[in-house]
């Protein structure tokens, strides 16, 4: 058998360090149905213990839709390869099909690290009360737990299973050190459940990393409140962050924090009292990461200065931070100029930060005003509230872009972004504004990445921008949100073909209000 790579060298002709590696990298599945069995150099390369530690049983997507095929695959593997291994597990990775055929069949006593993922609640709760492998795995062995939580559905647990997913993984871990932690529902794309963790017994004497996503901003003092007690490393991402009623302490010191990334994407009005008032009691931080929007009704925007006086001067230790801070000004009786980019760039330079990043309006536009700072090389994958003072440069970490303003985006906006977003995959477009500049005279836009398209409030001019060809290239679009009538409009009820070929591709498209298909709508989209 001639296995190929793409430069059409056979693979069996590398050197067997350079085979190992490769393996190493592939899904098991994926190493069952090409490698097993071509011939005897091969299978010892494939079970040498060195190469063989991660077990990876995530079945693909589509072969989920097919239950046959993918017990095949798990009988193949349990029967092929799991006697050979089990014995120099050290992580795994595994989904609700696989868990029971691959964990319950053999022991693993090198494993110390479990993934699991796309799990719904009900059935994790099931794995974690019940006398399983599992449950035993995580209080005795499990140094590493990775726990991803998606529910299709928001039905509640009975209430005999009604347990803080959380809370119970926690009282497990006796030897857990390492946790990551998501529950979402896949029909609330942007809000997870508050854990709600007020028991007094949900502490551990272990954990010294935890990264989690968590509702509300009570989440994150909650898990910081003391019952963690060896807790170094906190990354945490929160939906929303606001005020509450709750009693809850933050002003108690937090000195065995070394590091802390701080994560929430939607506006919010309680930074001064809430997020300062929390980074002020890490005064042994070393490193240091914050992604957020603020609302502020005073007509300054968070600088150089602020971010320096308000936070880093309680932070001695601190030898790394990463930034992106947005300042939303909402003030209608401000007639002032707000400080120009220029004045911030000085704020940063006066206080000796390392290279920064920064765009701000310097007049409010209907009663708004918009600055966003952000350290340099920008590290991460989403990039929220860009308007047109953006200054450009390089962001190719990015994958998600959000932009919005109260002026109109041009053409030419778009062909600077499509340059310096070179990997974009997802772009959501917020204006209601027309565009000024129809000729379009300048280049064809090209985003050679993107796969998901937000137009859903925008004026119809920007639905042209995108859609027809004449204008921008979307080689591979699969998904896209829009108004029904602005799409029939621009597609000239289905027959246009200048917006047929970047529709081409689209296997989904999401409109949010009532709508009747016109005659040509399924043969203008063949793939949906």
């Amino acid at each position: 058998m001639n296995i190929l790579n793409k430069n059409g060298m056979n693979i069996l002709d590398l050197p067997d360090e350079m085979l190992l590696a490769i393996f190493n990298k592939m899904n098991m599945i994926d190493v069952l149905y090409s490698l097993v069995g071509v011939n005897q150099r091969l299978d010892q390369s494939i079970f040498d213990p060195l190469y063989i530690c991660h077990l990876n049983v995530r079945v693909n997507s589509l072969l989920n839709s097919n239950s046959n095929i993918a017990n095949h695959i798990l009988d193949r593997i349990c029967e092929k390869i799991i006697p050979w291994v089990h014995h120099k597990i050290s992580k795994l990775t595994a989904q609700p099909l696989s868990i029971e055929r691959i964990l319950y069949r053999m022991n693993y006593p090198q494993l110390h690290f479990v993934s699991l993922v796309d799990f719904g609640q009900a059935i994790l709760v099931q794995h974690l009360t019940g006398d399983t492998i599992l449950r035993r795995l995580i209080i005795n062995q499990i140094t590493h737990l990775n726990a991803e939580i998606n529910d299709d559905t928001t039905r509640e647990l009975s209430d005999e299973n009604n347990s803080n997913i959380f809370e119970l993984i926690l009282s497990l871990g006796k030897c857990l050190i390492d946790l990551t932690f998501s529950q979402s529902f896949r029909d609330r794309e942007f809000e997870v459940p508050t854990l709600n963790i007020t028991s007094t017994g949900c502490v551990s004497l272990t954990l010294t990393k935890l990264k989690i996503k968590v509702n509300t901003f009570d989440d994150c003092l909650y898990v910081l409140d003391g019952r963690l007690q060896c807790l170094s490393t906190l990354i945490i991402d929160i939906f929303e962050i606001f005020d509450s009623s709750a009693i809850i302490d933050n002003t108690k010191k937090l000195p065995k924090l070394i590091c802390f990334s701080l994560t929430s994407k939607c506006y919010t009005k309680f930074y001064e009292n809430g997020i300062v008032s929390l980074l002020r009691r890490m005064s042994n931080l070393e490193e240091l990461t914050l992604f957020l929007s603020i609302e502020r009704t005073e007509p300054t925007y968070i600088d150089g200065i602020q971010l320096h006086d308000e936070v880093l001067i309680f932070m001695p230790q601190l030898n790394k931070l990463t930034f992106s801070i947005h300042t939303l000004v909402i003030n209608k009786y401000v007639t002032i100029d707000l400080p120009s980019n220029d004045d911030i760039q000085h704020s940063f330079i006066k206080r000796k930060y390392q290279s920064v990043g920064s765009y701000a309006d310097d007049k409010f536009t209907n009663s708004e005003s918009r600055c966003h700072i952000y350290s340099l090389p920008y590290q991460f994958d989403t990039f929220l509230h860009l308007a047109n003072c953006f200054q450009g440069g390089i962001f190719d970490k990015v994958r998600s872009l959000a932009m919005t303003d109260q002026r109109p985006f041009e053409h030419e906006l778009f062909d600077k972004i499509s340059r310096d977003f070179p990997f974009l995959q997802e772009l959501i477009v917020l204006n209601s504004k027309p565009q000024k500049n129809k000729q379009r005279t300048s280049k064809l836009i090209t985003f050679f990445h993107l796969v998901k398209l937000d137009l859903q409030n925008v004026h119809i001019d920007y639905v042209e921008q995108f859609l027809l060809e004449t204008n921008t290239c979307l080689p591979r679009l699969k998904k896209l949100d829009i108004e029904y009538e602005q799409l029939a409009i621009v597609t000239n009820n289905f027959t246009n073909g200048a917006a047929r070929y970047n529709c081409s591709q689209l296997r989904r498209i999401v409109m949010h209000e009532p709508y009747i298909c016109g005659e040509n709508f399924h043969s203008y989209f063949p793939l949906l």
